[in-house]
């Protein structure tokens, strides 16, 4: 009877995680939208994002020869980190995404304008799959989504150098907070709330400049406009 007793229990505890085990399988089938970036002339030179539905991503950039950073004084080097972004922003990629048949089609204009960067969106899904790669699109809705995940790029860098300074330069903080507020003025840079973190840290820090405290406040204020 015992024995019987612990092969029921040990079978029911077997068959609890099946429908975990499910979900998790179902979970890739949602596909992700990835934006691809190079230009040999920055630093960095190449860099991917990965968002999912749900606002997470990934964010990985490979130093470039050129050092050049947001206020030209710090190079952001290589970062790997993973992402969150904000509904909305998310669901205007996706749209856009399925709008445009998930990247299936020509995104290039073909001309002869000045060399901003190749940009390959693609996308695999359930749904279908696409890639387009282009330096300007006359598609309004795609060169937008472009320039608009260029940003994003942007804000994930400045936050890289941010850190960097803070733990090797802190006078330097005041001219890269100087620019980090008009590059989001201007939309240079885009989606705050990825850099949260290092926003509240120096928001919070009695050791570094007055004015650089009360730059990450105004852009923390910021975080889901």
């Amino acid at each position: 009877m015992r024995a019987a007793w612990l092969i029921l229990v040990v079978a029911a505890l077997i068959a609890v995680p099946a429908p975990f085990a499910q979900a998790e399988t179902e979970n890739p089938a949602a596909g992700a939208v990835e934006v691809e970036f190079s230009n040999p002339s920055l630093s960095p030179s190449h860099w991917t994002l990965t968002l999912r539905r749900d606002g997470s991503g990934h964010f990985h950039s490979e130093r470039g020869k050129t050092l050049a950073g947001g206020s030209q004084g710090m190079d952001a080097g290589s970062v790997d980190r993973e992402v969150e972004l904000s509904a909305k922003f998310t669901d205007h990629v996706f749209d856009t995404a399925q709008r445009h048949k998930w990247f299936n089609q020509e995104c290039d204009s073909h001309l002869k304008l000045a060399f901003q960067g190749w940009k390959t969106l693609s996308y695999k899904g359930a749904e279908g799959q696409g890639k387009c790669t282009f330096n300007y699109s006359k598609d309004k809705d795609i060169q937008t989504l472009g320039d608009a995940l260029v940003a994003v790029s942007e804000t994930l860098l400045e936050g890289a150098r941010l850190e960097m300074l803070l733990q090797h330069d802190r006078l330097g903080l005041d001219k890269e907070t100087e620019y980090l507020v008009e590059a989001w003025k201007d939309g240079r840079v885009q989606q705050l709330g990825a850099i949260r973190g290092i926003l509240e840290r120096l928001a919070g820090d009695e050791d570094v400049m007055d004015r650089v405290r009360k730059r990450a406040k105004v852009l923390l204020a910021q975080v889901g406009t």
